[in-house]
Order: structure tokens, then sequence, then C-alpha cells
């Protein structure tokens, strides 16, 4: 485990380097903030302390260069002649711990005990975050797929919206899951709402909340899905079904980021990333009326088109494996295989339900099919 130790006090960087060496941890120590970045930006570190009162640059701007450049080491803040503001200002800025001089050994080893565990703890909760978006893999190495990774790669880490637009069975959501898995909000709240699943006459209720006796059915308050994905991503699938009175109120909180439960004058503030998809075509919606033509362009900064099976058909022998392993996983069916004649067969087939009628289809082929699966199996089956 390797820590750095950046303090302009010679005794106290070399008397901190031998204690922790002799704990066991392989420690590097730099004289002044500016070397200290260098070092932190040119290796990772275990832990990072830094002293708050130096030349050149002070702890506190050394802390915010390392923010600013993405290092996630945690950072404990040190000093000798800081008070409680100084502290609480250092952990608003991003630090992970401030101690104050003189340095007590038990409290530093426990310090990077803390540290320590805390990065472990979100390492798996990133790990397990990727086990719930699917690992945050989307299957395909056709052309269109990797243009889709490209945009993902791109578009995630901003806060831009996107709109995400493809066929039924496409896998929209999904990239919606990858875009919300690879942002800066992966640990907050993602909250999906299929707009199309939701009756016109509650869809407000569900997006914004309401307050209790609000309408007849409303026997206390409730918080909408805006607000429960506060700080983190809404995913509003199906937004081309969404009522003209919705699309208003969605456009508001986009432009003003702050809302108003249905019975309630109240405004909440909110931040939210608002990733939209739809099967539809919205300009020809625009045209007939049926959606808002400014909500649109609020919600397309970034658009994404997601081709249909037909157009990635090189993908299918991926996806056929990758199901295969998934509906083995999750079923329990014994492993069964596809013989390259069924694939090519499967491959050469025209998909209108997609992704999702793939899915289906070697689901079923499993279960019925024999232990090598064939075009016979196909023909009888599908």
């Amino acid at each position: 485990m390797k820590i750095l130790i950046i303090d302009d006090e010679r005794s106290i960087r070399n008397s901190l380097r031998e204690i922790l060496t002799e704990e066991g941890y392989v420690v590097d120590v730099a004289e002044d903030g500016v070397s200290g970045v260098k070092a932190a930006l040119g290796g990772h570190y275990d832990v990072i302390f830094s002293d708050i009162k130096m030349p050149q640059m002070d702890g506190v701007e050394v802390l915010g260069k390392l923010v600013a450049e993405g290092v996630d080491s945690p950072v404990v803040m040190i000093s000798g002649h800081a008070d409680i503001n100084t502290a609480v200002d250092c952990i608003k800025k991003g630090a992970f711990d401030f101690i104050e001089k003189p340095l007590d050994l038990n409290r530093v080893l426990i310090t990077i005990k803390n540290a320590t565990d805390k990065v472990a703890l979100t390492s798996q909760n990133k790990i397990l975050k990727k086990k719930v978006f699917g690992g945050g893999k989307m299957i395909g190495e056709s052309e269109p797929m990797m243009h889709i990774r490209e945009m993902i790669s791109k578009v995630a880490p901003t806060p831009a919206r996107v709109l995400i637009i493809g066929p039924n069975g496409s896998g929209k959501e999904l990239v919606a899951r990858s875009l919300h898995a690879e942002s800066d909000r992966s640990a907050a709240p993602y909250i999906e709402v299929n707009c199309a699943a939701i009756p016109s006459e509650l869809i407000e209720s569900e997006l914004f909340g309401h307050e209790k006796g609000s309408f007849t059915s409303a026997i206390k308050q409730h918080k909408g899905k805006f607000e429960q994905a506060d700080g983190g991503t809404l995913f509003l699938d199906e937004i081309g079904d969404m009522s003209l009175a919705a699309q208003a109120k969605v456009l508001r909180v986009l432009q003003e980021n702050k809302l108003s439960r249905v019975g309630s004058d109240v405004d909440i503030k909110v931040d939210v990333r608002v990733i939209a998809a739809t099967n539809k075509d919205l300009r020809k919606e625009i045209e007939a009326g049926n959606f808002r033509e400014d909500l649109y362009h609020r919600l397309s900064v970034i658009v994404i088109k997601v081709p249909s099976l037909d157009e990635r058909k090189s993908d299918i022998p991926l996806l056929i494996d990758y199901f295969v392993e998934q509906v083995c996983n999750e079923t329990a069916l014994p492993r069964k295989t596809f013989s390259q004649e069924a694939v090519q067969y499967l491959t050469e087939r025209s998909w209108k339900g997609n992704i999702r009628e793939l899915r289906t289809v070697v689901e079923r082929l499993l279960i019925l099919g024999d232990e090598v699966i064939t075009i016979k199996n196909i023909e009888d089956y599908v």
C-alpha cells in the first residue's frame, strides 16, 4: 500500500515516513505543494496526507488541484494552525478527513484504515452497479455498436441531456443505464419511468409527486420520480406518449430545476440529469401537435440512434452466446449449444422484435431444443 506525504516541515514528513514504513507501508514524500501534486499525478497512492500551510501552493490549493484532475485517492489534511471552519471547508472541497498536529499515531493509522476501507467499499459498489446495469457492456462489435460505445464514453461524463431513438426492443434502456453507470452521478439514484405505461391522469402525480388530499386517492404525501432521482438520473422511456400537460411541467423542471407537487404551490429544487427515449419520430409528432417543440430541443442536446437488430446482423452470433449464458445462469437450465447452421439461420432471419425477440427465441430453444440446437428445432419451435 502506497502513501504520499506532502509537508514542508522536514522533521514531520521524515518522522511520519519512518513510522509508516515500520508499519509496512510504502511511503513517498514531497516538500511542497507543487512537487506533491506532481507526484500524485504521476503515480497512484492509496492515501495522500497534505499539510495546509505551505509555501508556493498551500494544502487547500493542492486539494483543489487533485480533485480537478480527477485523482481518486483519499486526501487527509493535516495542520497545527487550523480551526474547525478550515476543517469543514476542506471536507466540503473533497478531503477525506482532517487531523490536527501534533499527530497522534493511532489516529493516523485509524484514518488510513478508514480511508482504504471506503475505497474498497466504493470499488465493490461500482462492481455491483455494473452487474445491475448489465456491466455497462453493449454486446456487439458492429460499426453501429462501436459508434454508440464511443458516444456513450464522450457524453456520459457531461451533464448533457440525451435523447435515445430506436425501435421497440432495440436496447434503448441499456444505453440509458450505461450513460448513468459511466457518469459522475453513478453513485446516485437511477430512476426509470415508462411514460406509455402510466395513465395520462396519473403521469403528473408520478413524475412530480402530490400532497395529501390533493385528489381523492391521495391519502398521503408522495414524492415523484423527479424528487426520487435528485442528484442522479431520470430515464423517461417512451416520452413521445406523454400528455401535453405533463410535457409543459417537464419543460419547467428542465428550465428552472424546480417543481411543485400536485396540490401545492411550493417550489422544490431538484438536480436531475434527464435521459429520454422514444420509438416515435418526434419531429412528426411536433407537426401533428402531439409534442412540444421547445421540449424536444431541451431534450435533444445529444441524440443517440439505436439500430434495429436487422441493421446489425453481424452481432447476432455474439448475442446468441450472451443470451445462452444469461438465460442458463438465471434459470438453471442445462447449457446447450447452437450448431453453426442454426446460428447462420438465425442471423439471416428478420427480427421485427429486435433484441428482445432474439432473447425470447433463445430461451425457448434452450427449453425445447436438443442438446445441440439445430435448424429443425428452430423450424419446429419458432
